[in-house]
């Protein structure tokens, strides 16, 4: 099948898109700031380094992490942190734009970024912290120690350390995800560049591509010189083997939007970056279960109006989308043609280590890490290959495919749930992931784990990202996966006595 994009070519393919560089921890974190970048702005501007070597000598803010810093929320008062949480995402967002705004202002006088971007911002913060504060202590009676603490913001010089994910590599670039994938070793000892790309990311036909706020050369690598890793846990006795397929297309229509609403409800372009979605077609921002309850979808089986979205992948070749004026596009320096994949496959698969049950309507899982550039990879679980290589898999790489081989990303959701509750306050804590034997952790019980395969024809070698928070260098690590279960109770059975009896079904 061939490539296809949903995209707008302009008169200007390389009409220039002001763009950044940033670090920033969910709420808070690090933002470095690479004031030298312009996404599709083709050969014009000074060489990758010239400028950022001046520019980048005081130029990360470093800010507590108010999301990590508030494990427990009473359930009441959730909708109302979520929603201040993503402010404060909005908030550091906003901050890298004023960095950019004023770079060459900032480059000449470094106090500039205290009184026109640090300060500004610490107020904003301790003013989302105080409407947290007080939307915790109206339900829980007590406000939440320490919030005064995480208001407070610091400008450092970008070459000290710091940070779970450490700054901003420069053209060294990181690991940032310390990948544990078995075969990561093996691809970091190939080909990091390949193709001859140059630092800052070079799209095909010569045109350069992304740059500043990702990819890099070093996020790419060639897909044979990565060792095959291991296979998962072996079945034990009683293991349940089956498995259930859905098909819900490859979002043919083009259903796009900005929101997360999972992580960030009630918040229009919470998540900052585009996310293709399907299955269920009413899933916004806004959605709550009654909607998504009557929300058409495009499963095939209609008993399935699940919710399934992730980042979409976009050609970085200078050329412009639809969304290039939009947030979550352009506003938020994700661009280049979005790409449409050509094969979508999500199946739900049984314990190694047992019977599965059923999985509660509505549960939400997200999958993987959208800062885990800045957050480290306790949370990480992207997953790059290509056909033909899928015993080869890339945790914090994009593979480079050869001639003739398709690019893969795939999610393995977490298969264990606490048996009582559909979400958590940090959205993760409710479910988790089997250990190495197969076995769910104590207290938790083996349900359908979701498997998703998200195949795309793109041109061979570099050239291509997915759509981060704009402070996330678009990173191949950053890569997730969000699923909301819709199924109905009928077909939610047959799933679970498809995978017990060990049967395939659709």
């Amino acid at each position: 099948m061939g490539r296809t994009s949903r995209r707008k070519r302009t008169a200007t393919a390389n009409r220039a898109i002001a763009a950044a560089a940033a670090l920033v921890l969910g709420g808070g974190g690090l933002v470095a700031v690479d004031v030298y970048a312009s996404a599709g702005e083709g050969r014009s501007g000074p060489a990758r380094g010239q400028d950022r070597g001046t520019a980048r000598q005081m130029s990360t803010i470093d800010c507590p992490d108010a999301g990590i810093a508030l494990p427990d929320v009473p359930d009441p008062a959730r909708p109302e942190v979520d929603r201040e949480l993503a402010v404060m995402d909005t908030q550091i967002t906003d901050a890298y734009r004023q960095f950019a705004d004023r770079k060459e202002r900032i480059a000449q006088d470094p106090s500039l970024a205290e009184n026109a971007v640090l300060g500004p911002l610490r107020s904003k913060r301790s003013a989302s912290l105080d409407r947290i504060g007080i939307a915790v202590e109206r339900v829980a009676g007590a406000r939440p120690q320490g919030l005064d603490g995480l208001a407070g913001c610091s400008l450092r010089a970008d070459d000290e350390d710091g940070g779970p994910g450490g700054g901003y590599g420069g053209d060294g670039g990181q690991d940032p995800t310390g990948s544990a994938d078995p075969g990561q070793d093996g691809g970091q000892e190939g080909d990091q560049g390949g193709d001859g790309l140059e630092d800052g990311g070079q799209g095909q036909g010569g045109e350069q591509g992304q740059q500043g706020n990702g990819p890099e050369a070093s996020d790419f690598v060639d897909i044979r010189s990565v060792r095959p890793g291991a296979d998962r846990p072996r079945n034990r006795r009683g293991a349940s083997r089956g498995t259930f397929s859905t098909d819900c297309g490859r979002n043919e229509n083009g259903k796009f939007n900005p929101d997360n609403v999972i992580a960030a409800p009630g918040v229009s372009n919470g998540a900052h970056h585009m996310h293709d979605y399907v299955g269920n077609q009413a899933t916004d921002a806004f959605a709550g279960d009654d909607d998504l309850a009557g929300g058409g979808t495009t499963c095939r089986n209609r008993g399935d109006r699940s919710t399934y979205y992730w980042p979409v992948l976009r050609l970085q070749n200078g050329e412009d989308e639809n969304d290039v004026d939009a947030d979550g596009g352009g506003k938020d320096q994700n661009t280049g043609e979005i790409q449409t994949p050509s094969q979508v496959t999500l199946r739900f698969v049984g314990s190694p280590a047992g019977k599965v049950t059923a999985m509660p309507r509505f549960l939400r899982i997200i999958t993987g890490d959208a800062k885990s550039f800045t957050n480290g990879d306790a949370n990480a679980n992207a997953s790059w290959s290509c056909t033909g290589f899928e015993d080869r898999q890339l945790a914090d790489k994009y593979p480079i495919c050869p001639e003739g081989s398709q690019v893969v990303r795939s999610f393995a959701f977490q298969s264990c749930w606490d048996g009582k509750n559909t979400d958590s306050a940090n959205h993760r804590t409710h479910v988790a992931f089997a250990q190495d034997d197969g076995r769910c952790p104590a207290g938790f019980r083996a349900i359908p784990q979701l498997v998703q395969r998200i195949v795309y024809d793109v041109p061979p070698g570099p050239g291509f990202a997915v759509d981060s928070f704009p402070e996330q260098l678009h990173k191949p690590g950053t890569d997730h996966g969000d699923f909301i279960n819709v199924f109905d109770e009928r077909l939610m059975k047959k799933v679970v006595s498809c995978i017990n009896g060990g049967r395939k079904c659709r």
